[in-house]
């Protein structure tokens, strides 16, 4: 029985002591995981010694119980406890939904291949196999193809139920990504599908969102209508007797509506809200969100104040992040990689001063200064009293985005201090492409409070910068690198022309990264890993931030939108879940 003995040395007497050093040198580690996963495969594909047979949608599949208790927490559990009735059995019929019993044949090939293909109508009811029978490693794939498909599952049409299943299943990371796409492109994210897709929860916690980008509250409006139409028609097709159909829809209409804030239109869209059909109908609830609007529109203060106390109206009158020209205006950049360093790029735009018509006629000026390629301070001296300082030159490594008021709009009261001054919630919506799809990818927000002696702020990172200003196309080069890194904030000497980080420099903070998901056996279409300028892999991934055929075109949207002592500004980043 010699021979079940593994790497075994016997003695002999005849041959000179081996050295110890020249043994190890001997030593050769086969790698044979490939020919064992294609015996285990083939038992799959011929059917061979099967054991179970799994019926799902009327057919069935053999399968073998090693491998699905290998493979499958809930399966193990099924299959190995004596207090299931599917452990003694030899043919399990399992429920699934329709779409799930399409794709099931895949999936239990995963268990023996580790191999599935996936796109943007199958990965739904693959996640929703992998989690009811806990198979974490092909949960974790799933995920990670949504993750990097949100924008091209909106324009299919797949992104409401890919957040709302995420949400519903705790699937945070994910769950988190699609919200906010919704929230940030909620003008062209809806088709008609969708909007049937849409539960009315899902809705409600959407409609709570202060950092919805729209172009006006009248698009929130529009949209809600078309909503409310397609719930009707699915109540219209239901079982409900007609008494139940008239309740559910007399309570829906308002508890939709109560979140759309009114006191952020002008007089002439509320006018001609009075027309539309839906406020017709439901006039009483109507006509009493009108009067709270033209309270808010006149200066009643003390009638919105009451109002405001109440858990209902504490959000009416908090404006959202609107896109319409009177808020802001569109930076846009092109040819970014032939800017030098440390470039500096001058937008000049106006703003209104007050969301209500009783706010003055003068237009609120902005001036902002965006620097996408780092910012650099020269050697200066500072003469004071006291005598002159040398200030050292200092480079900031950062997209920084400046943000100065020019002027003060007459209708501002004076503080104490006689010191006018302006409270603005600014949003910085910033481009981004993923998959060949342009989208607002990521919005910062800040409430700041503009005056006399603070008329600047600069809002760091709200890009970044080494990814930006990473080249398109970098060579593979070396890995054992151990250049360190730049510093933030260094010399312009140090730096010479550093902005656009080195490829060793770039393989070395990937190195120092927590590693990305693994793409296992995983095949995804549509994806291209290759670069198109070389026919390997390459691991400098385009800048996302960069738009058109060229991917060279850099486009931020700056919102400002005045506030007032009613607005209620919570956490920026509130999630819909």
């Amino acid at each position: 029985m010699s021979f079940l003995t593994v790497d075994r040395q016997t003695p002999s007497t005849s041959f000179a002591k081996v050295p110890e050093e020249t043994e190890k040198n001997e030593d050769l580690e086969v790698d044979n995981s490939k020919s064992v996963l294609l015996k285990i495969a083939n038992l799959y594909a011929e059917q061979l010694m099967s054991d179970l047979v799994l019926e799902v949608g009327g057919v069935g599949y053999p399968a073998h119980r090693l491998i699905l208790c290998a493979s499958s927490e809930v399966f193990q559990v099924m299959l190995m406890n004596r207090e299931w009735s599917e452990w003694s059995e030899s043919r399990i019929v399992l429920q699934e939904t329709p779409t799930a019993c399409t794709v099931f044949p895949h999936f239990l090939k995963y268990f023996y291949t580790g191999q599935i293909r996936i796109s943007h109508q199958t990965v739904l009811p693959v996640l929703s196999l992998a989690d009811k029978y806990n198979v974490k490693d092909l949960v974790s794939l799933c995920l990670h193809y949504m993750g990097s498909h949100v924008a091209q599952a909106a324009r299919r049409g797949r992104l409401v139920g890919w957040m709302q299943y995420t949400m519903a299943c705790g699937h945070a990371d994910v769950a988190k990504a699609c919200q906010n796409f919704v929230k940030w492109n909620v003008e062209w994210v809806w088709s008609e599908s969708e909007l049937t897709e849409l539960e009315g929860d899902a809705l409600l916690q959407l409609l709570q969102q202060s950092d919805l980008v729209l172009h006006n509250e009248m698009t929130l409006y529009r949209f809600v209508v078309r909503w409310l139409y397609s719930q009707r028609e699915r109540l219209d097709k239901s079982d409900l007797s007609d008494a139940e159909k008239k309740a559910h829809w007399e309570s829906l209409v308002p508890a939709v509506f109560s979140h759309v804030r009114f006191p952020m239109m002008c007089p002439n869209q509320l006018a001609k809200l009075l027309l539309c059909p839906l406020a017709q109908e439901h006039k009483d609830f109507f006509m009493e969100r009108m009067a709270i609007a033209m309270s808010y529109q006149s200066g009643q203060y003390e009638r919105v104040a009451e109002i405001q106390q109440t858990e209902a109206g504490r959000m009416l009158f908090t404006p959202r992040l609107y896109t319409e020209d009177t808020w802001g205006s569109v930076l846009g950049i092109d040819n970014f990689h032939s800017l030098p360093c440390y470039h500096t790029r001058t937008f000049i735009f106006s703003s209104k001063p007050s969301m209500g018509a009783s706010g003055s006629d003068k237009l609120t000026e902005w001036t902002v200064d965006l620097y996408p390629k780092g910012v650099w301070f020269r050697k200066s001296m500072l003469i004071a009293w006291s005598g002159n300082f040398d200030v050292p030159e200092v480079v900031l490594r950062t997209v920084r985005i400046a943000i100065t008021w020019r002027d003060v709009p007459d209708a501002e009261p004076e503080d104490e201090d006689g010191d006018r001054e302006v409270r603005v919630k600014i949003g910085i919506l910033v481009w981004g492409v993923q998959k060949g799809v342009e989208h607002v990818a990521s919005v910062v927000e800040k409430v700041h409070r503009f005056s006399a002696q603070n008329k600047v702020l600069n809002i760091d990172d709200a890009l970044d910068f080494d990814k930006l200003n990473t080249p398109l196309y970098s060579p593979a080069g070396r890995r054992d690198d151990t250049t360190p890194p730049q510093k933030r904030r260094s010399t312009a000497r140090d730096l010479g022309r550093p902005l656009h980080p080195q490829p060793s420099e770039l393989r070395r903070r990937r190195e120092d990264s927590p590693p990305p998901p693994t793409d296992f056996g995983l095949r995804l279409e549509g994806d291209d890993e290759s670069c198109p300028k070389c026919s390997e892999v390459c691991d400098n991934p385009e800048p996302k931030h960069l738009l058109g055929p060229n991917r060279d075109q850099l486009r931020i949207q700056v919102v400002i939108v005045p506030l007032t002592d009613f607005c209620h500004v919570g956490p920026p980043d509130t999630s819909l879940g």
